[in-house]
């Protein structure tokens, strides 16, 4: 009697354990999760007991793709061009957008001009701030001059409150700032934790999709400039876009990470001044330097976002090293791939860069991330060891592979057209291969193809020796 006692108890389910980030399980608690290494995101839960599920009623009947109605997945304009670039034309109606930056950067600074420019009598905008109260947030309002009779403001950190406001205002937009200060009295948990944002995001899922209702979260970053909160809150929302730039520049850009309406690949830049936030339609003259004569260790290179070319210059400065160890610094570049450039002009090149401190950055805060600016960093590399700089109407692109070979770039023909109009005469490009087509050469350009890394270093020598 006792054994069987003891066997039914030992067979019966246990509660676990489950990280809020990934989803992993465990026995026992533990602070940081063993899969994602997330610390305060495994919580208990219970085994939930076998049910049957039966079919219930369907909110609308399933119908032929073709008879669908997508007039009211239309895009609007958010009378911002530079973020209708990045979302793809607009905002589509019951769309949810997580839009997450450093603190300070101009998040709320850009969503008020949002707010402002699309509230309409018919369209009202609805603005719910958790960080800021009304008065500080009219304050900003006057200065930028985002006043619209048709914008609605609050300041509230309860989602029971946020709801209603929804329903007295229906607006046809939400801008809520941020979701991390919103919290549910019916579920456990401080403001900011896995759970509260778990519950506020699915809420207003929820109210989004039955409504039509276009909104904007605000979030929060982590140290390592990834986004704050569960996982799970970047799988449910249908736009992610990350605010980019350096508070001591005026420089910022709108990346689009996850979009279900658009491309994933395009930018917006825009610019900060006193008076608010402007896009910026032709940024390239803000990542180039103003000199009247070449400097060693530059070079010129067109990197794609999205079909947007963005010409950029690429400074590296090389300097001998009484250190053990030389140091190594980037800004703006992949610290991993300029290493492995590095690697590959010390054994394919013959650069000496052994003993040598390397600091590699961009200019105007433009972060490349754009395998085609590896030619551009190894020749600003070289430029900068042997102290001669290369004419200032020469500019480079293509990836560097591990072998030293210069591999072809896509948008090949957008990139010269575009390094043409600003004034640029010769570019170095990879060699096109056989059977592939032969891009457009702009007029007045003139072009060199490289195979890979001794070619390009002895086509930089020839136009040093010149």
């Amino acid at each position: 009697m006792g054994t069987t006692t003891r066997s039914a108890r030992s067979a019966a389910p246990r509660d676990g354990f489950r990280c809020g980030e990934c989803g992993a399980t465990t026995v026992k608690w533990v602070g940081r999760c063993p899969e994602c290494q997330a610390w305060g995101t495994v919580e208990e839960i219970g085994v939930p007991k076998p049910r049957t599920l039966k079919a219930g009623p369907v909110t609308a009947p399933a119908r032929p793709i073709d008879q669908v109605n997508a007039a009211t997945a239309k895009a609007r304009s958010t009378g911002v061009p530079e973020l209708d670039r990045v979302l793809g034309g607009g905002i589509v109606p019951g769309a949810v957008i997580l839009l997450a930056g450093e603190p300070g950067v101009g998040k709320s600074t850009l969503l008020l001009e949002v707010a402002a420019a699309g509230a309409t009598a018919e369209r009202p905008v609805l603005v719910v701030t958790g960080e800021e109260s009304t008065a500080q947030v009219r304050l900003r309002a006057d200065r930028i001059g985002a006043l619209a009779p048709d914008l609605y403001l609050a300041a509230e950190t309860d989602l029971a409150a946020v709801l209603g406001h929804i329903e007295q205002v229906q607006p046809s937009l939400l801008v809520l700032d941020s979701v991390q200060t919103v919290a549910s009295a019916e579920v456990d948990g401080v403001p900011g934790g896995v759970t509260q944002v778990r519950e506020v995001s699915a809420a207003l899922i929820r109210i989004a999709k039955e409504r039509d209702l276009a909104v904007i979260l605000v979030g929060h970053v982590t140290k390592d400039g990834s986004i704050a909160g569960p996982r799970v809150l970047e799988h449910l929302v249908d736009v992610v876009l990350q605010f980019e730039g350096d508070r001591h520049s005026p420089l910022r850009l709108v990346r689009a990470v996850k979009n279900r309406y658009g491309p994933t690949d395009e930018i917006g830049c825009f610019e900060m001044h006193d008076s608010g936030i402007r896009g910026l339609a032709d940024p390239s003259g803000l990542f180039l330097s103003r000199r009247s004569e070449p400097v060693p260790g530059t070079c010129v290179t067109v990197t794609l976002e999205g079909r947007r070319p963005l010409v950029c210059e690429v400074q590296a400065l090389v300097a001998p090293s009484n250190l053990p160890q030389p140091r190594r610094a980037t800004s703006g570049l992949d610290s991993s791939r300029v290493s492995m450039v590095m690697a590959v002009l010390e054994r394919r090149g013959r650069v000496p860069l052994g003993k040598h401190d390397v600091f590699a950055a961009t200019v105007g805060g433009v972060r490349l991330i754009d395998p085609a600016a590896d030619l551009a960093v190894a020749l600003a590399m070289t430029t900068g060891t042997v102290d001669s700089p290369l004419p200032a109407t020469v500019v480079a692109f293509g990836e560097v592979g591990l072998a030293g070979e210069v591999r072809p770039v896509t948008g090949l023909g957008r990139r010269l057209s575009e390094a043409a109009r600003l004034g640029f005469r010769t570019a170095l490009v990879p060699r096109v291969a056989d059977g592939e087509e032969a891009p457009k050469i702009p007029g007045g350009m003139r072009i060199v193809e490289v195979a890979d890394i001794a070619d390009a270093l002895a086509t930089l020598h020839q136009m040093i020796n010149r």
